[in-house]
């Protein structure tokens, strides 16, 4: 596997998307993409005897649901990867402990899901692994009770607050299986631009995002011309707008092939969803149930996806810290002919 420039991985046995599972929660089912998820569920409410066994069981079923698409037994999988944003990543653990199989928790906020996929990419080009599973959750009350303010608190959220994203999805990689293939992944700097609003995570992780895009771009020597999509995590309506700025300083014009999973996954006129959705999550269901299809279909040929992660926690953002963010990006390319 050769390394390009200072931060991107080629993956030179093109490593394949066999299949993906997803699930929804309402509110993401109700958005533009509702009809492109596996299974979307139909009540906001509490669905077990708390939200942390909640979306446990969401990382449970996308898991069961690839590989029950796939065909291929847990047995057969040489490595689970993923992560959430509860603490100790309990989402991931807890959800797939009953799988017989190796296991990686990550994280890197709502960048952990193609930190997952660069891994399971890396791992399968190395010979390490002949079937990968990679993915992430998240939960909206999980997420505020942890990171924000308790639903019952009735706190009033700015514009630039985003709603975090109830889902989980998994997609299984193999060395074989499909015409979708995993082709590079630039890992992502951790960037602080001094933003320490937690209100404001567009506005913390946009530079992130421009700053790996603009490195994916100088390591691989593509421009920005080659995709025919390039979506960024979670930075939602104002992050979306600084990144294009951003890349504007730079004398660089995605125009309209530059995307955002936040914007994407609600409609502007949901209630409570303010600036897009957010979410390890987000990125995750946005791109394994529609970005991928659009390759699939035969749409598009060339895929660039940069999940952004803010990378606070509750003790760093009672201590006054800045907000540092990260993003790690992934390319996918439609081959073909299917191996």
């Amino acid at each position: 596997m050769p390394k390009l420039g200072n931060q991107t991985w080629r993956f030179e046995s093109e490593p394949r998307v066999v299949t993906t599972g997803t699930i929804a929660g309402r509110i993401e089912s109700e958005g533009p993409l509702g009809s492109w998820f596996d299974v979307k569920l139909d009540k906001n409410g509490m669905q077990s005897h708390s939200w942390e066994h909640d979306e446990q069981s969401l990382f449970n079923q996308s898991a069961n649901l690839a590989l029950q698409k796939s065909g291929i037994s847990p047995k057969q999988v040489d490595l689970l990867i993923g992560g959430d944003l509860n603490a100790q990543l309990s989402g991931f653990y807890f959800g797939l402990r009953d799988l017989p199989t190796p296991s990686l928790g990550i994280y890197s906020a709502c960048s952990s899901s193609t930190e997952a996929l660069a891994l399971a990419g890396l791992a399968l080009d190395s010979g390490m692994a002949h079937y990968v599973l990679a993915g992430t959750s998240s939960h909206n009350s999980t997420a505020e009770r942890q990171f924000r303010s308790p639903t019952e608190y009735g706190v009033q959220r700015p514009s630039t607050a985003q709603r975090t994203v109830t889902g989980a999805g998994m997609a299984l990689l193999g060395k074989t299986g499909s015409n979708i293939a995993l082709t590079t992944a630039t890992i992502g700097r951790v960037v602080d631009y001094g933003v320490t609003n937690p209100w404001e995570f567009g506005a913390a992780m946009a530079p992130a995002a421009a700053d790996t895009l603009t490195a994916h771009l100088q390591d691989t020597g593509h421009s920005l011309e080659d995709y025919d999509c390039i979506a960024t995590g979670d930075l939602g309506h104002i992050g979306h707008k600084i990144l294009r700025d951003l890349l504007s300083e730079q004398g660089l014009d995605p125009g309209g092939r530059l995307t955002d999973c936040g914007i994407l996954i609600y409609r502007p006129d949901q209630p409570e969803v303010f600036s897009g959705g957010s979410g390890a999550a987000c990125s995750t269901l946005v791109t394994f149930a529609y970005l991928l299809h659009q390759l699939q279909s035969g749409r598009w040929r060339r895929l660039l996806v940069a999940a952004t992660g803010a990378l606070l926690s509750t003790v760093a953002a009672q201590q006054g810290e800045t907000i540092p963010s990260i993003c790690h990006a992934v390319t996918f390319e439609r081959k073909d002919a299917s191996a």
